[in-house]
């Protein structure tokens, strides 16, 4: 709890992961995937309450393991890939019979994030009477450095400028979500169904605690981190 208001914290984890297959439980230092979120989360200060949606029954069997609540099972017709991220939420929600002021998501693709990253962003949220507040990073790449290639090869840009952009102490701070935290007020994305609006604020992140797991050389990387999980406090 945090300023009196009950906070939710949820950790999805289905089991079709398609880029990394079984990601959810594959071994990250010694441990699998998903247990370095859980117990990141149970160390939160304000946390009142963290959940498992899954549909798989080895994944609810590891979480249990590591002491995290799963109160069902989430539907097949849940966990296709052409759901979107959105309609899980909304159906634990919905499946849970207390009722909390605030929801953390939590994915398990983001093992770097520490406890010092999901409690700043709910008091942000809170404190700032936002809406949402969403985890974000510093780019590693100009969107004016990106293109595209037409179908004779060349190059076509993504951000039109008519001054060139050569140095990066020219670019202005541009952010990017890292997907480590979502914090919403449940009332207000049950009604809008989302976590991203033209209200939603921001908590940075340093880049080395951003990592999204998505290729095995991500989790390659990840492994090697997670091995020094007081040098992430530092970054």
């Amino acid at each position: 709890m945090y300023k009196n208001k009950r906070i939710l914290a949820l950790i999805p984890a289905r089991g079709g992961s398609k880029g990394v297959l079984r990601k959810n439980i594959r071994l990250v230092a010694g441990k699998p995937l998903i247990a370095w979120t859980i117990e990141e989360a149970k160390k939160s200060k304000f946390i009142d309450r963290t959940i498992l949606s899954s549909d798989d029954e080895e994944i609810i069997a590891i979480a249990r393991q590591w002491n995290c609540d799963v109160p069902f099972t989430r539907p097949a017709e849940l966990a296709r890939d052409d759901v979107t991220a959105i309609d899980p939420v909304l159906h634990a929600l919905e499946a849970i019979e207390e009722k909390y002021d605030y929801l953390v998501l939590l994915q398990t693709t983001s093992p770097l994030r520490i406890v010092e990253d999901i409690d700043a962003c709910i008091a942000k949220c809170i404190d700032e009477c936002a809406p949402a507040c969403v985890t974000v990073t510093t780019a590693t790449k100009s969107p004016y450095w990106m293109y595209s290639l037409n179908d004779r090869g060349v190059l076509d840009p993504i951000m039109k400028s008519e001054i060139p952009v050569l140095l990066r102490q020219q670019i202005k701070g541009i952010y990017v979500l890292n997907g480590a935290v979502y914090v919403a007020k449940i009332d207000w994305f049950i009604k809008n169904r989302k976590f991203i609006s033209n209200e939603t604020t921001a908590y940075p992140m340093p880049q080395a605690r951003s990592i999204d797991i998505d290729t095995q050389w991500d989790l390659k990387i990840c492994d090697i981190f997670c091995q020094d999980r007081e040098g992430l406090k530092a970054a």
